[in-house]
């Protein structure tokens, strides 16, 4: 089994960082966190909004937002609606991507699947949210205005 955990930028809806493992736990989330913030570089303070899962609250992945003065947010048990952005992200990349193809190998798949988010999804694929632009489109544009 091969897992993917994102960090996404709910503003924009751009998957800032991803990492991938064969087990969902605390070392995979914390890994894609710290991505994140070595790509962002916030200098505010932020909210971590997660489902759940164990590996979003084992005491590592908790210290370690904390040690970036991050404040951690989960949606309500059984309430798939709080985490709803990050659901839809996860639908999509299976739809559109993942159904149709016949992986050999982990490293094909997970070179076809950073292949959806960063030239594809962050890019190009259009979302009815931002007004039909991409995530980086819609970045860009606030920047452009601010």
């Amino acid at each position: 089994m091969l897992y993917l955990a994102i960090v996404m930028d709910l503003y924009s809806r751009k998957i800032i960082s991803w990492a991938f493992s064969d087990r969902a736990n605390s070392k995979l989330v914390r890994r894609a966190l710290q991505l994140a913030i070595e790509k962002r570089r916030p200098k505010e303070s932020l909210v971590f909004h997660s489902d759940q899962g164990c590996q979003y609250s084992s005491e590592a992945f908790l210290s370690c937002l904390q040690y970036h003065s991050i404040t951690a947010s989960m949606s309500r048990k059984g309430n798939c609606l709080d985490n709803a952005v990050v659901e839809r992200f996860f639908r999509s990349l299976k739809s559109e991507r993942i159904n149709y193809r016949r992986y050999l190998n982990r490293h094909q798949a997970v070179a076809d699947i950073i292949d959806y988010i960063e030239p594809f999804y962050n890019q190009v694929r259009r979302h009815a949210h931002l007004g039909n632009i991409s995530p980086d489109q819609y970045e860009a544009r606030t920047l452009k205005a601010a």
